[in-house]
């Protein structure tokens, strides 16, 4: 039986501390992140993050990134969450997809409609972004959901 927590999800600006503690705990990378936050989520319960996910954009593309959920609370749908939150907000800016790269999590995001690409299929706005470029290793795999 999965347990059951009172989860908020909340926009991440007023989090950026606990966001940053998060994602170096994961080992995910922190030194390109967002000074505002503005398309990041988190989850909280009580005043603790447990969860987060955010996106950068870059022209009509969304890189989705920092999907981080706290170790106890994995497997309860947090993630899931705070993907939908991403996915809406992107097909709120009417971004026509969403990239990713990971080296840890293929097979959640092939459940979740992502497919796996090679880096040349990669728009040229996002082979710009740090995550891209330089933050993740190349053996990292990148994948594509189309939103629109």
């Amino acid at each position: 039986m999965l347990k059951q927590i009172k989860m908020i999800i909340d926009k991440a600006q007023h989090y950026k501390e606990q966001v940053t503690a998060l994602l170096a705990a994961e080992k995910l990378p922190i030194t390109d992140i967002p000074e505002n936050l503005d398309n990041f989520f988190v989850a909280t319960a009580g005043n603790k993050v447990i969860g987060v996910a955010g996106m950068e954009i870059y022209g009509n593309y969304g890189l989705l990134r920092s999907v981080a959920i706290e170790p106890e609370h994995r497997g309860l749908g947090i993630a899931d969450k705070l993907i939908s939150h991403i996915e809406s907000l992107a097909n709120s800016k009417k971004l026509s997809a969403l990239y990713l790269l990971t080296e840890t999590a293929p097979e959640y995001f092939r459940n979740k409609g992502f497919v796996e690409i090679g880096r040349e299929m990669v728009p040229e706005e996002i082979q710009c972004s740090s995550e891209f470029s330089h933050v993740c290793p190349v053996s990292a795999i990148v994948m594509k959901k189309s939103i629109l």
